[in-house]
């Protein structure tokens, strides 16, 4: 996740306090001066960070919290309160008109941010939620864009309106509103042109569309990979065009992500979604309580039960209970229940979201993709009677495999012995799992530490 360098340092931090009896004034000062480094670091807005800092440290140090028996945990309730309020202190949902009125939503933004992407995962969701959306091609400037949109269209299942290239953006935007009305489709998706920079063209484009057609939203999308270019960019739009919510794309990347803790204070407009990924289903709403506890290491379990609710196959995982009750799973039942939570996805997402999962103990690894694709691809490397039978897994077998999948016996052996230690377990607490929480998924996460699950 794109906080994952300021979320080690803010725990680093956090971790300093908690060891503290007592907090002195100087102690609470210490730690706000390394937050503020960590916060500038991580690309937030200068007068953001000094306005929360100066908001911390005034109820950091005040009676309640130097009295208290646990005053490094009051610290970091505070911080989390903060960084809520930051970020806008409660979630905001795109504004969809009643009945069959027709929505129409019109998305902006700089040329790269992944505008017309977005415009398509929204399609995706509202189809979702029995809405019938209509996307509108009205960009007719950047090669390809309208196929694009397309192609998107046609994965979500979305139809998509386009006049080609050499109708103007307004008159499109017009005709779609009124092929919408005539359909019985009930929220248009303008996907405007964007532009390498922001330019008068576009901003005089843009504010014709909304004279034209009854705009319900407008909604800028920016890329998070921009930094503070992101909130300038955000400002500028909202003076010119007037903004009603923002998207942040691109938030998995390897990224500082300042921008999303700093657009709502700068432009005091909300974030709807962030982007968390390339794949049309990569679209996440955005609430400011579970990113500040993600960004505190707290977990985001609320996410997680969302993202399995939607991504996990109830029918397989109550298949897969059955064989761990039992103790019947093999290495094919590992591939199966891989494949269904790598949909949810990157493994180092998933395990950011599970509380105290954010930093192990001492000698504990956390799984992530690199090491599971080396198992992987040792359980590729076996044949289907071994990946059935791990019984048969003689020496030469092993050896076998080991130079197939490019890694060294031991590899195999301790997958081969964690495999097999795991079903062992499994058969001694099948008496145990009995509540809804553990079902199919419940042992997926053990990792490397010697957890419940099926090895990594």
């Amino acid at each position: 996740m794109a906080f994952e360098s300021l979320s080690e340092k803010l725990q680093s931090v956090f971790k300093n306090l908690r060891g503290k009896g007592r907090l002195s004034e100087a102690d609470v000062k210490e730690a706000l001066k390394e937050v503020k480094k960590a916060l500038l670091a991580a690309d937030v807005n200068f007068k953001v960070v000094k306005q929360f800092t100066k908001d911390v440290e005034a109820r950091a140090i005040g009676a309640d919290v130097m009295n208290s028996l646990t005053p490094g945990q009051m610290v970091i309730k505070i911080v989390h309160e903060e960084l809520v309020r930051m970020m806008g202190e409660e979630s905001a949902e795109l504004k969809l008109l009643p009945g069959n009125e027709v929505t129409i939503l019109m998305m902006a933004g700089l040329q790269g941010a992944g505008k017309t992407t977005t415009a398509a995962k929204i399609a995706g969701k509202l189809k979702a939620k029995g809405r019938k959306p209509l996307l509108a091609a009205c960009d007719v400037y950047r090669p390809a864009a309208i196929r694009q949109l397309q192609v998107n269209g046609e994965a979500q299942g979305v139809p998509v309106f386009s006049m080609g290239e050499s109708v103007s953006p307004v008159n499109i935007a017009r005709a779609a509103v009124e092929h919408a009305e005539k359909n019985g489709l009930n929220v248009v998706i303008l996907d405007t042109a964007g532009r390498l920079h922001i330019d008068e063209d576009m901003m005089q484009e843009l504010v014709a569309i909304k004279e034209a057609v009854p705009v319900t939203q407008t909604v800028l999308v920016v890329d998070a990979m921009t930094g503070q270019d992101a909130v300038n960019v955000a400002k500028s739009f909202d003076e010119r065009v007037g903004l009603d919510g923002i998207i942040v794309t691109k938030l998995d990347g390897d990224t500082r992500g300042g921008a999303a803790l700093s657009i709502r204070a700068v432009t005091g407009k909300p974030i709807l979604f962030v982007g968390m990924g390339e794949k049309l289903s990569d679209l996440e709403a955005f609430y400011p309580d579970r990113m500040a506890s993600r960004i505190l290491g707290m977990g985001d379990v609320l996410s997680l039960i969302e993202k399995v609710q939607s991504n996990i196959d109830a029918d397989n995982a109550r298949e897969m209970e059955q064989k761990i009750r039992k103790a019947e799973f093999d290495f094919n039942d590992f591939l199966e229940q891989y494949a269904q939570v790598k949909k949810m996805g990157s493994i180092s997402e998933i395990m950011g979201m599970i509380p105290g999962m954010g930093k192990l103990p001492e000698g504990m690894e956390m799984p992530d993709d690199k090491s599971i694709g080396r198992t992987l691809a040792i359980i590729y490397s076996m044949t289907m009677e071994e990946r059935t039978h791990p019984d048969i897994l003689n020496v030469s077998r092993k050896r076998r495999i080991a130079a197939g999948a490019g890694v060294d016996i031991s590899e195999v052996n301790r997958l081969v012995k964690q495999f097999n230690e795991t079903r062992k377990m499994m058969k001694q607490m099948s008496g145990m799992m009995k509540s809804k929480g553990r079902r199919g998924l419940g042992g997926l996460f053990g990792g490397k530490g010697g957890g419940m699950g099926l090895p990594f």
